[in-house]
């Protein structure tokens, strides 16, 4: 079984069983039951044209739902016939979908959930670390943002800050967790910077493009991971570099500056720097004052200590690390590699022991175990 066949095919069912005039909640039912038929049926008997024989099953099951709820009669009046099996179209309804979730009905959170959840492809669990809330928590602002849309007509589709927000979390999860979606991330967001006329759309893209090309380097044959100032810079790609560096200019020089330019604009000086002991740290704690001025983010203000602690000295990162709640994810391990520039090489340690058990992923983990246990050989020499 095709596992990425499906996967790239279901937006597109989900889209046409939309504008059929299902609600989208009962549509991504109907679609996860289809790919589940799909997994028992297709290895003995796979299809001519896999999207049409999703399409046909996936409408089956919602007008069976639909005619086995009483609550929705005046539906069952409207609808079409059942479509005829043959080829289905090609058009690619993913990005119209993005913003179809994004709808006004939603508050901006419950509509980026329900758009990984339901076209980016990603778990509950996944959402929630993103979120930074308990599984549980997640689940229920999906269940709620289902209920919210049950039944509403699609005729008003959210804005483009709710969509940007959902890009750039499938793409940090593609980047860095489980599911590799970052280049459909990036295909997505090329196509709404094609559409649109927006500095913070090109600051998105730019973003995506600065991180997508280090992915090389980030990782080493044995899959473990390359921190970035260890990284072979030879294995960048320096050409989406280059596009993602010109893209960031045009945006910035209209001076409506926005979170996903100013992020972009510290992976451009990371990825302008030749070496890492030439990275201009000082400009980088500027932008991050002017990031967290943006957001007000915890997990910015994290980020900034790291840098305080390269550009002034890794006192000047504890003192920085010191007002943010230690429950955040990978406080600890800030806190670990700023007392090791310190040399309390005994923190140190004890930190990353404890930053390994709080990891989000084993490659995180794995890693963080490796400094502790790097860390204990030295002192015991």
């Amino acid at each position: 079984m095709n596992e990425v066949l499906l996967r790239s095919l279901t937006p597109s069912v989900l889209g046409v069983l939309v504008r059929r005039g299902a609600d989208f909640a009962a549509a991504e039912d109907a679609v996860q039951d289809a790919l589940v038929e799909a997994v028992r049926v297709w290895p003995d008997d796979p299809p001519r044209d896999a999207k049409a024989w999703l399409v046909t099953v996936a409408w089956r099951r919602f007008l069976d739902a639909t005619r086995a709820d009483s609550a929705r009669r005046r539906r069952e009046d409207r609808v079409d016939e059942e479509p005829a099996p043959g080829p289905a179209s090609a058009t690619d309804d993913t990005l119209q979908l993005y913003f179809l979730c994004a709808h006004p009905s939603l508050t901006p959170s419950s509509a980026v959930a329900l758009t990984l959840r339901a076209v980016g492809g990603l778990t509950t669990r996944q959402i929630a670390q993103a979120y930074l809330v308990p599984e549980a928590t997640m689940a229920q602002r999906i269940s709620r943002a289902k209920r919210t849309v049950s039944g509403v007509r699609f005729d008003q589709p959210g804005d483009v800050a709710t969509v940007l927000r959902v890009l750039y979390l499938v793409f940090n999860e593609g980047y860095s967790g489980d599911v590799d979606l970052a280049a459909e991330a990036i295909r997505l967001t090329r196509q709404l910077a094609a559409a649109i006329d927006h500095p913070e759309v090109a600051g998105l893209l730019a973003l995506m493009l600065l991180h997508h090309a280090r992915r090389a380097a980030r990782t080493a044959p044995d899959g473990s991971l390359v921190p970035l100032a260890e990284q072979d810079r030879t294995r960048w790609d320096t050409s989406a570099i280059a596009e993602g560096v010109a893209i960031l200019q045009v945006a910035l020089a209209r001076d409506r500056l926005g979170e996903f330019q100013a992020q972009a604009a510290i992976a451009a000086l990371h990825a302008d720097a030749p070496a890492a002991e030439e990275t201009d740290w000082v400009q980088i704690v500027e932008w991050y004052d002017e990031l967290a001025r943006l957001t007000d983010n915890p997990v910015v203000r994290l980020n900034r200590a790291v840098a305080v602690g390269e550009a002034d000295g890794p006192r000047a990162g504890l003192a920085a690390l010191a007002p943010l709640d230690d429950s955040l994810p990978r406080y600890t391990a800030v806190a670990a590699y700023l007392h090791e520039r310190d040399g309390d090489l005994n923190t140190a340690a004890r930190l990353y022991a404890e930053a390994a058990l709080k990891a989000p992923n084993l490659a995180e983990r794995d890693h963080l175990t490796r400094q502790a246990a790097r860390l204990n050989s030295a002192r015991s020499r």
